[in-house]
Protein backbone atom coordinates (compact mmCIF):
# COMPACT_ATOMS: atom_id res chain seq x y z
CA UNK A 1 0.00 0.00 0.00
CA UNK A 2 2.62 3.03 0.63
CA UNK A 3 4.96 1.61 -2.25
CA UNK A 4 1.61 2.47 -4.54
CA UNK A 5 1.35 5.76 -2.44
CA UNK A 6 4.88 6.53 -3.43
CA UNK A 7 5.02 5.57 -6.95
CA UNK A 8 2.03 7.72 -7.41
CA UNK A 9 3.96 10.71 -6.18
CA UNK A 10 6.86 10.01 -7.67
CA UNK A 11 4.87 9.56 -11.37
CA UNK A 12 2.86 13.22 -10.65
CA UNK A 13 5.88 15.13 -9.73
CA UNK A 14 7.39 13.25 -13.13
CA UNK A 15 4.67 14.47 -15.06
CA UNK A 16 4.70 17.95 -13.76
CA UNK A 17 7.91 17.91 -14.51
CA UNK A 18 7.42 17.06 -18.07
CA UNK A 19 5.03 19.96 -18.48
CA UNK A 20 7.08 22.54 -17.04
CA UNK A 21 10.26 21.39 -19.20
CA UNK A 22 7.86 21.73 -22.36
CA UNK A 23 7.18 25.34 -21.06
CA UNK A 24 11.17 25.89 -20.17
CA UNK A 25 12.33 24.21 -23.45
CA UNK A 26 9.64 26.54 -25.32
CA UNK A 27 10.89 30.02 -23.91
CA UNK A 28 14.57 29.04 -23.25
CA UNK A 29 14.96 27.71 -27.62
CA UNK A 30 15.87 24.93 -25.90
CA UNK A 31 14.96 22.45 -28.63
CA UNK A 32 16.74 19.18 -27.34
CA UNK A 33 14.73 19.88 -23.74
CA UNK A 34 11.69 20.70 -25.57
CA UNK A 35 12.19 17.48 -27.63
CA UNK A 36 13.09 15.49 -24.63
CA UNK A 37 8.97 16.09 -23.14
CA UNK A 38 7.81 13.89 -25.91
CA UNK A 39 7.37 10.26 -27.49
CA UNK A 40 8.86 9.27 -30.59
CA UNK A 41 5.53 9.98 -32.49
CA UNK A 42 2.57 12.35 -31.32
CA UNK A 43 -0.76 13.28 -31.84
CA UNK A 44 -1.04 17.57 -32.08
CA UNK A 45 -4.33 19.47 -31.82
CA UNK A 46 -4.09 23.03 -31.98
CA UNK A 47 -6.90 23.43 -33.99
CA UNK A 48 -8.64 25.61 -31.51
CA UNK A 49 -5.84 28.25 -32.30
CA UNK A 50 -4.69 27.48 -35.81
CA UNK A 51 -7.51 25.47 -37.18
CA UNK A 52 -6.99 22.40 -39.62
CA UNK A 53 -6.83 18.81 -38.26
CA UNK A 54 -5.84 17.37 -35.52
CA UNK A 55 -2.33 15.31 -37.00
CA UNK A 56 0.16 12.37 -35.64
CA UNK A 57 3.58 13.86 -37.00
CA UNK A 58 7.12 12.72 -35.02
CA UNK A 59 8.34 14.32 -32.32
CA UNK A 60 11.37 15.52 -34.36
CA UNK A 61 9.10 17.61 -36.94
CA UNK A 62 6.77 18.84 -34.12
CA UNK A 63 9.86 19.89 -32.09
CA UNK A 64 10.95 21.99 -35.55
CA UNK A 65 7.72 23.41 -36.05
CA UNK A 66 7.45 24.91 -32.55
CA UNK A 67 11.53 26.12 -33.74
CA UNK A 68 10.28 27.83 -36.97
CA UNK A 69 7.07 29.65 -35.40
CA UNK A 70 8.52 30.36 -32.06
CA UNK A 71 12.37 31.51 -32.70
CA UNK A 72 10.89 34.51 -35.25
CA UNK A 73 9.89 36.37 -31.78
CA UNK A 74 11.55 38.42 -29.40
CA UNK A 75 10.43 36.22 -26.76
CA UNK A 76 7.41 33.87 -25.14
CA UNK A 77 6.78 33.10 -21.49
CA UNK A 78 4.49 30.07 -21.14
CA UNK A 79 2.92 29.55 -17.57
CA UNK A 80 1.39 25.88 -17.54
CA UNK A 81 -0.23 25.43 -13.76
CA UNK A 82 -3.10 23.46 -12.10
CA UNK A 83 -1.69 20.49 -13.10
CA UNK A 84 -4.73 17.41 -12.77
CA UNK A 85 -3.49 14.31 -13.22
CA UNK A 86 -4.89 10.97 -13.91
CA UNK A 87 -3.07 7.77 -13.46
CA UNK A 88 -4.03 4.45 -15.06
CA UNK A 89 -0.99 1.79 -15.41
CA UNK A 90 1.57 3.08 -17.74
CA UNK A 91 -0.54 5.58 -19.70
CA UNK A 92 -1.65 9.02 -17.70
CA UNK A 93 -3.52 12.46 -18.65
CA UNK A 94 -2.67 15.73 -16.90
CA UNK A 95 -5.25 18.93 -17.20
CA UNK A 96 -3.21 22.37 -17.14
CA UNK A 97 -4.23 25.58 -17.06
CA UNK A 98 -1.78 27.51 -20.02
CA UNK A 99 -0.78 31.02 -20.05
CA UNK A 100 1.44 31.44 -23.66
CA UNK A 101 2.79 35.31 -23.51
CA UNK A 102 4.59 36.37 -26.96
CA UNK A 103 6.22 38.96 -27.91
CA UNK A 104 7.64 40.81 -30.98
CA UNK A 105 8.50 44.55 -30.87
CA UNK A 106 6.67 45.91 -34.56
CA UNK A 107 4.85 48.98 -36.09
CA UNK A 108 2.13 47.08 -37.20
CA UNK A 109 0.35 47.22 -33.46
CA UNK A 110 0.81 45.80 -30.11
CA UNK A 111 3.80 44.07 -29.55
CA UNK A 112 1.99 41.38 -27.48
CA UNK A 113 -0.31 38.88 -28.17
CA UNK A 114 -1.73 35.83 -25.25
CA UNK A 115 -3.04 32.89 -25.31
CA UNK A 116 -5.41 31.71 -22.29
CA UNK A 117 -6.54 28.15 -22.46
CA UNK A 118 -5.44 24.38 -20.87
CA UNK A 119 -3.47 21.83 -22.45
CA UNK A 120 -4.68 18.11 -22.31
CA UNK A 121 -1.82 16.06 -22.76
CA UNK A 122 -2.01 12.24 -22.63
CA UNK A 123 1.72 10.69 -21.71
CA UNK A 124 3.06 7.31 -21.60
CA UNK A 125 5.39 5.93 -19.55
CA UNK A 126 8.92 4.87 -21.18
CA UNK A 127 11.99 3.38 -20.39
CA UNK A 128 13.17 6.82 -20.31
CA UNK A 129 10.59 8.48 -18.03
CA UNK A 130 6.92 9.68 -18.44
CA UNK A 131 6.78 11.32 -22.10
CA UNK A 132 3.98 13.30 -24.51
CA UNK A 133 2.23 10.98 -26.06
CA UNK A 134 -1.06 13.83 -27.44
CA UNK A 135 -0.58 17.07 -26.78
CA UNK A 136 -4.00 19.04 -26.98
CA UNK A 137 -4.68 22.74 -26.35
CA UNK A 138 -7.81 24.29 -26.20
CA UNK A 139 -7.99 28.32 -26.05
CA UNK A 140 -10.25 29.62 -23.93
CA UNK A 141 -9.31 33.52 -25.26
CA UNK A 142 -6.51 35.55 -26.63
CA UNK A 143 -5.85 39.38 -26.10
CA UNK A 144 -3.20 41.54 -28.29
CA UNK A 145 -1.95 41.19 -31.41
CA UNK A 146 -2.67 37.85 -33.52
CA UNK A 147 -1.11 39.66 -36.62
CA UNK A 148 1.96 38.34 -34.59
CA UNK A 149 2.57 34.49 -35.35
CA UNK A 150 2.56 36.10 -38.98
CA UNK A 151 5.46 38.86 -38.43
CA UNK A 152 7.36 36.27 -36.63
CA UNK A 153 7.65 34.01 -39.54
CA UNK A 154 8.43 36.69 -41.84
CA UNK A 155 11.38 37.96 -39.69
CA UNK A 156 12.42 33.64 -39.16
CA UNK A 157 12.29 32.97 -42.97
CA UNK A 158 14.21 36.73 -43.22
CA UNK A 159 16.96 35.40 -40.30
CA UNK A 160 17.11 31.97 -42.19
CA UNK A 161 18.17 33.74 -45.15
CA UNK A 162 20.71 35.77 -44.41
CA UNK A 163 22.16 32.93 -42.47
CA UNK A 164 22.26 30.84 -45.65
CA UNK A 165 23.87 33.59 -47.87
CA UNK A 166 26.63 34.53 -44.97
CA UNK A 167 27.77 30.23 -44.79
Amino acid sequence: MEDARLQLLLDRAEISDVQLRYATGLDSRDWPLFRSCFADEIETDFTSVFGGDPRKVSADRWTEAARRSLSGLKATQHMITNHVITIAGDDATCIAYVQARHYLPNESGDSMQTMFGYYTNRLVRTSAGWKIRACKLTLSWQTGNSNIFTLASARFKASETATKKNS
